[in-house]
């Protein structure tokens, strides 16, 4: 199984990346989308992001086009529409594939790691708790939202090293 710290990324200006960069952190990773019913959900996860990062909460967006075409801006249109419109401070990567035959390796790994296995990423804004030691916690459907109890307590366990985060 592919550690998920050593995929590589890009970030969304281009700069090489990986999840290996927010070692001993909690992530949020987000398949996020500028043009969907659900992007609304950019003003809750920059809330979380803003809320926990000082306890070591890291939100980190993945723009993806494979839904309705609700992703069709370059890195930079994305970047500027998600600063603009939604103030987001969180750290963005460039637009990827999330389902299919084209899906980032990161992807497959998420999957491959969660609790369903098999299952493809159902929508824009699924969610991927991943837990300090670098594996997945738990999934979350796009319709839970960033202020949901379920997801909030979840990424409290998950701070504080407790096993009710999985």
């Amino acid at each position: 199984m592919t550690a998920l710290a050593e995929i590589p990324l890009k970030t969304i200006k281009g700069a090489d990346a990986s999840l290996a960069d927010y070692a001993g952190k909690v992530l949020l990773v987000v398949n996020v989308a500028s043009q969907c019913g659900l992007t609304p959900q950019y003003e809750g996860l920059e809330k979380l992001y803003r809320d926990f990062r000082d306890e070591g909460l890291v939100v980190l967006g993945f723009p993806a086009n494979d839904f309705a075409g609700q992703e069709p801006g370059s890195n930079e249109e994305i970047e500027r529409f998600c600063t603009t419109n939604f103030g987001v401070d969180f750290p963005m990567f460039e637009k990827i594939t999330v389902k299919g035959e084209g899906k980032h390796p990161l992807y497959a790994a998420l999957i491959a790691q969660s609790d369903e296995p098999g299952a493809e990423v159902q929508w824009n804004f699924e969610k991927f708790l991943i837990g300090r030691d670098g594996h997945v916690l738990r999934r979350f459907s796009p319709r839970t939202t960033p202020d949901d109890p379920e997801l909030v307590a979840a990424i409290r366990a998950a701070l504080s090293g407790s096993a009710a985060a999985g």
